[in-house]
């Protein structure tokens, strides 16, 4: 770890969040791709399936990886292919310069490869004296520019027409105009000498096929179709996870990358290689194909068992197109090569542990990753693993121990109300407190409750049993019980009167911070706390249910993920219900609606999404009169359940800028009010927008 890691991230999200165009240009890139895909999705047969069989064909062909190197290898060779396991980047590099030498050569030509960018090919062959051009037009810019990919399918997504017209007068020496089509011309006529006289074509591949040793490369530009092809020579550089068993395991794949990507169904060019043929008849140079598979990293991947299933990605980059913070600060902060979500595990297995957490605490652990990758890659809880071993060697940052400690806080808060909540409103206590604790002073926070609802449940009359025995054990998380608990008793006396028989078990919070953070070890003992409590009852039928989504999130899912081989665990996902799921199957619907009238804007918090993305509310909410509109950009509302709260670039500041499209969406929407079942969502959108935001059964016991 670099000594000065959080104060260089620090000065490139301001950076980031001062340059407002550039990060206008990738927030309508992502968004674009987020809404091609949904569009897509709804008329694909079979609609999200696919990512299932796309998930289980990635862990069939992972388990047996090694046979299907040995297949592919084979399969490749009969048809004249040569190929060269490269155990590192510098092996594939020192068998490519050997062949550049050995071939005379003096151009190379490539197509867009996140492979060769992985091992930084192009400067020692610069150095070894060829000519190295990109072919991919992003790439092109990028090479040119100086820089690294920005985001893996849009590597120049930050640049604009102006910077890129500049780039290209600089290389070619005459003016290039600041109109699209003007400066494509320009590059294809720049290109086209250089694709009919290259020495080596040198691509990528997103497939290879073990039943047949082919490759597939899919394009929109068609330049790795011309790399690959016109030259004497073909070198694919691939990692060696891109091998699959059969063909339709490829098509597979041709249909999850684009679709995940950008909506394409499927890209413009799916070029299918097997071998190479001669050029004519008669005497000439023979037409080399060379596979190169890079292992660099990946072996040892596999035997890892937190960080293996990061081999399942596919580089379609929709984690990218998802995430909030990569939305703001680009993949010049949020990575070293690999950028995003994904970049973070990957960066760490073939870059190092050090460089990956540099950029890791960009990850507010929102989960959206995951629900968009089209393989389900468990990328939140990969990258809290980085972050764990981090901090295994590193001290942990105050801002972020303080939010793994906040259920302490909380309830060392409701032991001095009413003077903590009077001290909070004192500006020189909320200095101290940012100060100290990292806490950003900014933030309006939550008043502590003395009578908190565990002690209101100790006091409370036992309820009669229910008539048709649906029992739920109630878990309260923090905020229902120490900040609200009237809002914890309301839920309680609702299911009562629906008909349920309900328990307050021992517990203590989902401990989901410890997850965002880092702290694994904590995480899990937290788990097994709750888990051992729980189950039970769980075991016995009981329902449980909690009005705080990010905790209903944790037993449903990332308990399991934290303790796959406890079975409790899953017994307890299986029962966990959120509130509105239970109140939709339980109540009648009301004769007389009361909220009538009322033009509701709703927000559904991003731990909701796998859990039926606040459906059951909405619905909920429509039964009771009202007239609900989904207000969404697609992904976070900056909150990123704590992360919000610390003070300073990577906290407050990011969370601003993040949730600022969603502001301004509501500001649009004409909604009289914001429902939200998340506490921290809730604090973000009253303060980013200035309208009233209220849990929907708030609106009922005002």
């Amino acid at each position: 770890m670099s000594q000065n890691r959080y104060t260089h991230l620090t000065s490139e999200i301001r950076e980031a969040i001062a340059n407002p165009k550039k990060s206008q240009a990738l927030y309508t890139a992502m968004k674009r791709g987020r809404d091609n895909r949904a569009e897509r999705l709804e008329n694909l047969k079979g609609g999200l399936a696919f990512r299932e069989e796309v998930k289980d064909r990635k862990n069939h062909c992972k388990s047996c990886s090694e046979d299907l190197m040995e297949k592919f290898i084979a399969n490749a060779e009969k048809r004249g292919v040569k190929v060269f396991i490269a155990k590192t980047g510098a092996d594939a590099i020192a068998y490519t310069l050997k062949l550049a030498e050995e071939k005379q050569a003096k151009t190379v030509s490539k197509s867009k490869s996140l492979t060769t960018e992985e091992i930084e090919i192009n400067d020692p062959l610069l150095e070894a004296g060829l000519r190295v051009v990109e072919t991919d037009l992003g790439e092109l810019i990028i090479q040119l520019a100086g820089e690294k990919p920005y985001h893996l399918v849009f590597p120049s997504v930050h640049k604009t027409a102006v910077e890129v017209a500049e780039i290209f007068e600089k290389e070619t020496g005459k003016p290039v105009p600041n109109d699209i089509d003007a400066i494509m011309k320009i590059v294809r006529n720049y290109l086209r000498p250089i694709f009919l006289n290259t020495d080596i074509g040198m691509t990528g591949a997103n497939v290879g096929i073990a039943e047949t040793g082919g490759i597939v490369i899919e394009t929109n530009e068609g330049n790795a179709r011309l790399v690959s092809s016109i030259g004497n020579c073909h070198i694919c550089i691939m990692g060696m996870e891109k091998i699959v068993e059969t063909i339709d395991d490829a098509l597979l794949m041709v249909l999850a990358h684009p679709v995940s990507a950008t909506g394409q169904l499927p890209t413009t060019y799916v070029t299918w290689m097997h071998g190479r043929s001669p050029m004519g008849e008669g005497e000439g140079p023979l037409r080399d194909s060379h596979i190169i598979i890079l292992d660099n990293g990946r072996t040892e991947m596999k035997n890892d068992p937190a960080l293996e299933e990061a081999l399942n990605c596919i580089r379609c980059g929709a984690c990218m197109n998802i995430c909030p913070t990569y939305g703001v600060v680009g993949g010049h902060t949020f990575g070293y090569i690999y950028p995003g979500p994904i970049g973070i595990p990957w960066t760490a297995q073939v870059h190092g542990q050090d460089l990956a957490a540099d950029f890791a605490s960009l990850c507010i652990s929102c989960g959206l990753c995951k629900e968009i990758c089209p393989a389900q890659i468990d990328m939140p809880m990969m990258i809290a693993e980085i972050k764990h071993r981090d901090k295994k060697k590193n001290p942990t940052p105050k801002a972020e121990a303080t939010m793994m400690a906040a259920d302490r806080f909380a309830k060392l808060g409701s032991a001095t109300a009413p003077l903590s909540n009077w001290a909070l409103s004192l500006p020189p206590a909320r200095w101290v407190m940012e100060q100290v604790l990292g806490l950003d002073r900014h933030r309006k926070l939550p008043t502590f409750a003395h009578n908190t609802l565990e002690k209101q449940w100790k006091k409370r009359a036992k309820q009669p049993a229910s008539n048709d025995g649906t029992r739920v054990a109630f878990f309260a998380d923090v905020y229902a019980n120490i900040n609200d608990p009237k809002l914890g008793m309301a839920i309680i006396e609702r299911l009562e009167k629906a008909g349920c028989s309900v328990v307050y078990p021992e517990q203590t919070s989902s401990g989901y911070p410890y997850v965002a953070y880092g702290d694994l070890d904590k995480a899990r003992e937290t788990a097994l706390y709750n888990i051992e409590r729980l189950y039970p009852l769980a075991k016995d039928g009981v329902l449980i249910t909690s009005p705080e989504p990010t905790a209903a999130y944790a037993l449903k899912h990332t308990y399991q993920s934290l303790l796959p081989d406890d079975e409790r665990a899953k017994v307890i996902a299986q029962q966990t219900r959120e509130v509105f799921e239970l109140l939709l199957e339980l109540e009648p619907s009301p004769t007389t609606p009361s909220l009538k009238g009322k033009k509701l804007g709703f927000h559904c918090s991003c731990h909701q999404r796998p859990m039926g993305s606040g459906s059951q509310a909405v619905e909920w909410l429509q039964r009771q009169g009202a007239e609900v509109v989904r207000v969404e950009t697609g992904t976070c509302c900056g909150m990123g359940g704590t992360f919000g709260l610390k003070a300073g670039a990577l906290g407050y500041e990011l969370s601003q800028a993040v949730g600022g499209p969603l502001f301004q969406a509501f500001a649009e929407s004409g909604v009289d009010m914001i429902i939200s079942e998340s506490s921290v969502c809730a604090i973000q959108l009253a303060e980013g927008t200035g309208l009233p935001v209220v849990h929907p059964l708030n609106l009922l016991n005002p």
